[in-house]
Parts: structure tokens; sequence; C-alpha cells
């Protein structure tokens, strides 16, 4: 691992908002993935039908008829759409717990707390 972040062998508590942007990032990588895909789509459409064309399959890149490599790459894409959605409901649904719970403890507690961001 490089030196950027110390190891701390300690449990560390993350807390909602460490989750929240923890969530945002995932869902950003997804984003950004799905984004590389949509322009691997549009430059297979270019190629020549008749030439095979590299598609990478984890570290490798093995050469596929372009039928092929199309349909893969549309079957990437499905499964990134259908994560980034199911990270946004689950994001939603956190938003929406937090903000029951905070009107409780609001309710019960008053000013006493402080549940906003600093």
């Amino acid at each position: 691992m490089s030196g950027k972040f110390p190891l701390d062998e300690r449990d560390v508590e993350v807390n909602w908002e460490d989750q929240q942007r923890i969530n945002q990032i995932h869902t950003r990588v997804q984003k950004t993935e799905k984004e590389y895909l949509d322009d691997l789509a549009m430059e297979i459409e270019l190629l020549d039908e008749e030439e095979p064309v590299p598609y990478r399959v984890g570290d490798t890149f093995v050469m596929l008829p372009l039928e092929e490599a199309q349909e893969r790459v549309e079957k990437n894409k499905d499964a990134i759409d259908a994560r980034v959605e199911d990270l946004d409901k689950q994001i939603s649904d956190i938003s929406e717990e937090m903000e029951v719970l905070k009107k409780e403890l609001y309710g019960k507690f008053g000013r006493a707390i402080n549940l906003e961001k600093d």
C-alpha cells in the first residue's frame, strides 16, 4: 500500500456522513465507468466489421468479433446502469431514514443536540 494513507490498526467508526461520502464516490466511479463504456460503444461503431477487436477481460485483452464485443459492452453498460440505480435508491432511502430520525431526536432533545453538518 502506498504511503498516502497511514495504516491504523484501531477500529475506526464510520459515521453516517462518512458513509454518504463513500457512497457518493462509489456512485461517481460507476457513472464514470458507464461514460467510458458509452464512449467505447461509439468507437466500436466506427470499426470495420470484419476485423476482430481487442476486448478487455480482467487484466488481459482478447480478440473478439465486433458483434460479440458490442454485445459485451452493452451488457456491461446495463449492469452498471442497474448498479448506479441501486446505489442512488440506497442513498435516497438512507437520507429519508435520517430525516425521520432527526425529526424524532430534535423533537425529544430540541436544541440540546446538533445533528447538522458542521
